[in-house]
Protein backbone atom coordinates (compact mmCIF):
# COMPACT_ATOMS: atom_id res chain seq x y z
CA UNK A 1 0.00 0.00 0.00
CA UNK A 2 2.83 2.41 0.83
CA UNK A 3 4.42 1.77 -2.57
CA UNK A 4 1.18 2.65 -4.38
CA UNK A 5 0.89 5.87 -2.37
CA UNK A 6 4.52 6.70 -3.17
CA UNK A 7 4.01 6.16 -6.88
CA UNK A 8 0.81 8.19 -7.02
CA UNK A 9 2.32 10.99 -4.96
CA UNK A 10 5.35 11.02 -7.21
CA UNK A 11 3.14 11.34 -10.30
CA UNK A 12 1.31 14.27 -8.73
CA UNK A 13 4.61 15.86 -7.67
CA UNK A 14 6.01 15.48 -11.17
CA UNK A 15 2.96 17.12 -12.72
CA UNK A 16 2.94 19.97 -10.21
CA UNK A 17 6.64 20.57 -10.87
CA UNK A 18 5.95 20.50 -14.61
CA UNK A 19 3.21 23.08 -14.19
CA UNK A 20 5.37 25.35 -12.05
CA UNK A 21 8.58 24.89 -14.02
CA UNK A 22 7.32 25.22 -17.59
CA UNK A 23 10.89 25.23 -18.89
CA UNK A 24 11.42 21.64 -17.65
CA UNK A 25 7.95 20.26 -18.38
CA UNK A 26 7.76 17.36 -20.80
CA UNK A 27 4.02 17.02 -21.05
CA UNK A 28 1.56 15.34 -18.73
CA UNK A 29 2.44 11.75 -19.64
CA UNK A 30 6.21 12.13 -19.25
CA UNK A 31 5.84 14.32 -16.16
CA UNK A 32 3.77 11.50 -14.62
CA UNK A 33 6.23 8.76 -15.62
CA UNK A 34 9.25 10.66 -14.33
CA UNK A 35 7.31 11.61 -11.19
CA UNK A 36 6.40 7.97 -10.54
CA UNK A 37 10.04 6.96 -10.83
CA UNK A 38 11.12 9.85 -8.60
CA UNK A 39 8.45 9.08 -6.02
CA UNK A 40 9.49 5.44 -5.81
CA UNK A 41 13.17 6.31 -5.66
CA UNK A 42 12.63 9.06 -3.08
CA UNK A 43 10.70 6.76 -0.76
CA UNK A 44 13.29 3.99 -1.12
CA UNK A 45 16.18 6.38 -0.54
CA UNK A 46 14.67 7.72 2.68
CA UNK A 47 14.01 4.16 3.81
CA UNK A 48 17.61 3.15 3.17
CA UNK A 49 18.85 6.19 5.09
CA UNK A 50 16.64 5.20 8.05
CA UNK A 51 14.84 8.54 7.95
CA UNK A 52 11.45 8.25 9.61
CA UNK A 53 8.86 9.90 7.39
CA UNK A 54 6.13 9.39 9.99
CA UNK A 55 3.25 7.72 8.23
CA UNK A 56 1.20 8.48 5.18
CA UNK A 57 1.59 12.28 5.24
CA UNK A 58 5.38 12.00 5.30
CA UNK A 59 5.29 9.37 2.57
CA UNK A 60 3.14 11.58 0.35
CA UNK A 61 5.36 14.60 0.94
CA UNK A 62 8.65 12.80 0.36
CA UNK A 63 7.38 11.03 -2.75
CA UNK A 64 5.96 14.23 -4.20
CA UNK A 65 9.24 16.02 -3.62
CA UNK A 66 11.14 13.06 -5.10
CA UNK A 67 9.00 13.21 -8.23
CA UNK A 68 9.50 16.95 -8.56
CA UNK A 69 13.25 16.75 -8.03
CA UNK A 70 13.71 13.97 -10.59
CA UNK A 71 11.63 15.93 -13.13
CA UNK A 72 13.83 19.00 -12.61
CA UNK A 73 17.00 16.90 -12.99
CA UNK A 74 15.76 15.23 -16.17
CA UNK A 75 14.63 18.62 -17.51
CA UNK A 76 18.07 20.12 -16.85
CA UNK A 77 19.78 17.21 -18.59
CA UNK A 78 17.40 17.43 -21.54
CA UNK A 79 18.00 21.17 -21.83
CA UNK A 80 21.78 20.77 -21.64
CA UNK A 81 21.85 18.07 -24.33
CA UNK A 82 19.52 20.05 -26.61
CA UNK A 83 21.94 23.00 -26.62
CA UNK A 84 24.87 20.80 -27.69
Amino acid sequence: MELIISLLSGAVGGNIAGALLKKYSMGTLWNSIIGILGGGLGAQLLGMLNIDISGIVGNIASSGVGGAVLLAIVGLIKGATAKS
